[in-house]
C-alpha cells in the first residue's frame, strides 16, 4: 500500500507543478476577498508555520491544489513584508511516503541545535504533522506522527529530515497540530500538541528527540469534538504580569455551532499548564474563526503577539459557494490581555495597524442611508447608546443585520444573499457583552465577510456571508451613535501578483 501511495504521489506532484505554471491569476471574481489573503485557486483551510525573518512575514497553509474541495494536504506558502499585501509562492511541502501534510509550525533555530544548518545560517525549520490515509484505512492507530523539514534560504525550498518521524505516534488517533516554541528559562524547545480531547506537551533539546512532559484539558474547556491546532505563548495582564496562555481549536462544539476556537489562561513552568480558573473563554465570538495560531519570531522591538485564523467554519467550508477557490485568511490580529468588569481575564484581539495602509478618505455617515462607493469598508461607531440597528444592503435586497442591545450582540445573515448551500448557515448569532462597557465599534466589511472588534478588540465577532453583489447601502439611525466610513483599498490591486 506504501508503495501505490508513493506513486499516486508522483503523479499528483507532477500535475501540481503543471497546475502551478498554468495559473490565471485574477483576484476580482465574485466574493474574492479584497482585504484578506486567498489562495490563487483550490482549497485552503489551516494557517500553519506562521513565522517572521528577514523582515518578511511567511504564511503557510493547509492546501489542495487539485480541487476547491478537502484532499491530500500540502503546505502552501505566502508571504508579505507588512501583514496585507501578500504574495502566493510554489507549494513549499509536498505529501511523500509518510503520508499528507497537516498542520503545524515553523521556528528559527538560531543557535542551530538541530545540527541542520549552521550558527552564520541556522535553519528554518517547519514542524508538521504527517497523516498516513493508508494506515488511517487499516485502523492502525498510529497514522498520525510528527516530522520536520528545513530551510536555509529562508523559506524559499525545503528539505525534509532523512529520519522522519521525530515523534512518533504512540497509539492515539488524532496525534497532531504541533505547535513549537522556545522556552528560554530551562534551555529547551516546547511542543504543544493537539490529542483528541486534550494537548500533551513535550520538550526537546533539538527539535528532534522529543520526550513527554504533560498533558492538559482532559476535563477542562469545551468538549463538543476533537481538539486541534494548539498554541501556547506568554502575555503580560494589565498590571504588568506575566501570563500564559493556551489556544485550543475544537470542532464541532464551537459557541455558534460546529468549529472555534477557545483559550485559557494561566501559568506554564517548562513542563504543566495550570489554568487560573476553568471558564470556557472564546477567542472570537462569531461563527466563522478557526484553527487560529500565533507568528513565531517576531523580534523584540515590534513586541506583538500576531494571530491569524482560518475565515470558515467545518460545518460549510467544503459547500460555500464559491468556485475557483474556498475560503480565506482573517485579518492579522495583535494579541494582548485585559480585565473586564468581572475581574477575569480575556484575550484583546486588534487589527493590526498596518491596515491603515489601505484606508481612504474618512467620510460620514448620512441617516437614514448612506450609500457607499466602495466594495470593501470600515465603519467606525462611537458614542454607542443601544438598541442601534445596523443594515448592511445591496441593490439585489439582500441584507445583513448588526444589533446591539443593552448585554448583546446580534448579527442576522439569514438574507445574506447565498445561503442555501447548507441549512446550518443561514442563522442569527449573538453573544453576551455584559461583561464590558461598549465603547467603540469597529467594522470591516469585505465582499464576503463581516470582522466586528468592539472597544479594540475585547470582543471580536467574525462572519462569512455570499451577497450576489457587495453590500453598498448602510442603513443606520445615527440619534443613538456617531458613524463615519472609511473605502479601504484591495490589497490585490495596490499590490498586484507578479
Amino acid at each position: 500500500m506504501k508503495k501505490y501511495l508513493g506513486i499516486f504521489l508522483l503523479i499528483q506532484f507532477t500535475a501540481c507543478q503543471n497546475t502551478q505554471k498554468n495559473e490565471v491569476q485574477n483576484r476580482d471574481e465574485q466574493f474574492r476577498p479584497q482585504i484578506h489573503f486567498s489562495p490563487k485557486a483550490h482549497w485552503m483551510n489551516d494557517p500553519n508555520g506562521l513565522i517572521y525573518n528577514d523582515e518578511i512575514y511567511h504564511l503557510f497553509f493547509q492546501y489542495y491544489p487539485e480541487a476547491s474541495v478537502w484532499g491530500p494536504m500540502h503546505w502552501g506558502h505566502a508571504t508579505s513584508n507588512d501583514l496585507v499585501h501578500w504574495e502566493e509562492k510554489e507549494i513549499a511541502l509536498y505529501p511523500d511516503s509518510l503520508g499528507y501534510i497537516f498542520s503545524g509550525s515553523a521556528v528559527l533555530d538560531h543557535k542551530n541545535l538541530s545540527g541542520l544548518g549552521s550558527i552564520e545560517n541556522p535553519p528554518m525549520v517547519a514542524i508538521f504533522t504527517y497523516h498516513d490515509p493508508v494506515g488511517r484505512e487499516a485502523k492502525t492507530m498510529k497514522y498520525e506522527n510528527q516530522g520536520i523539514a528545513y530551510s536555509l534560504d529562508n523559506g524559499i525550498s525545503w528539505t525534509k529530515y532523512q529520519k522522519n518521524p521525530v515523534l512518533k505516534n504512540p497509539g492515539i488517533t488524532d496525534f497532531r497540530d504541533p505547535k513549537v516554541i522556545w522556552y528560554a528559562p530551562k534551555n529547551k524547545w516546547i511542543m504543544t500538541l493537539a490529542v483528541k480531547d486534550r494537548v500533551s506537551f513535550y520538550s526537546s533539546p533539538n527539535l528532534i528527540d522529543w520526550d513527554f512532559e504533560s498533558d492538559f484539558g482532559v476535563a477542562i474547556g469545551a468538549h463538543g469534538g476533537v481538539w486541534e491546532c494548539p498554541d501556547l505563548f506568554p502575555l503580560n495582564d494589565s498590571e504588568g504580569n506575566e501570563k500564559w496562555v493556551l489556544l485550543s481549536s475544537i470542532n464541532p462544539g464551537g459557541l455558534q455551532g460546529g468549529s472555534a476556537t477557545q483559550y485559557f489562561v494561566g501559568t506554564f513552568d517548562g513542563t504543566t499548564f495550570i489554568p487560573d480558573d476553568e471558564d470556557i473563554r472564546w477567542i472570537d465570538q462569531g461563527a466563522d474563526n478557526y484553527a487560529g495560531v500565533t507568528f513565531s519570531n517576531i523580534p523584540k522591538e515590534d513586541g506583538r503577539r500576531i494571530f491569524i485564523g482560518w475565515l470558515s467554519n467545518w460545518s460549510y467550508a467544503q459547500n460555500v459557494p464559491t468556485k475557483k477557490w474556498r475560503s480565506a485568511m482573517t485579518l492579522p490580529r495583535a494579541l494582548s490581555l485585559f480585565t473586564d468588569l468581572n475581574g477575569k481575564t480575556q484575550i484583546q484581539s486588534q487589527p493590526i495597524s498596518e491596515l491603515s495602509k489601505i484606508e481612504k478618505e474618512t467620510q460620514a455617515i448620512v441617516a437614514p442611508e448612506t450609500t457607499v462607493d466602495a466594495a470593501v469598508y470600515k465603519l467606525h461607531l462611537s458614542e454607542i447608546n443601544p438598541p442601534i440597528l445596523i443594515r448592511f444592503q445591496n441593490d439585489y435586497g439582500e441584507f445583513s443585520t448588526l444589533e446591539f442591545k443593552e448585554r448583546q450582540v446580534v448579527f442576522d445573515r439569514s438574507s445574506s444573499g447565498e445561503v442555501a448551500f447548507n441549512a446550518s448557515f443561514s442563522s442569527k448569532h449573538s453573544f453576551d457583552i455584559s461583561d464590558i462597557e461598549l465603547k467603540n465599534v469597529s467594522i470591516y466589511v469585505d465582499k464576503a465577510s463581516f470582522e466586528i472588534f468592539l472597544n479594540d478588540g475585547e470582543k471580536v465577532m467574525t462572519e462569512i456571508v455570499f451577497p450576489t453583489e457587495p453590500y453598498n447601502k448602510i442603513i443606520l439611525d445615527t440619534k443613538n451613535v456617531q458613524a463615519s466610513l472609511t473605502p479601504l483599498e484591495s490589497i490585490w490591486k495596490s499590490n498586484p501578483i507578479k
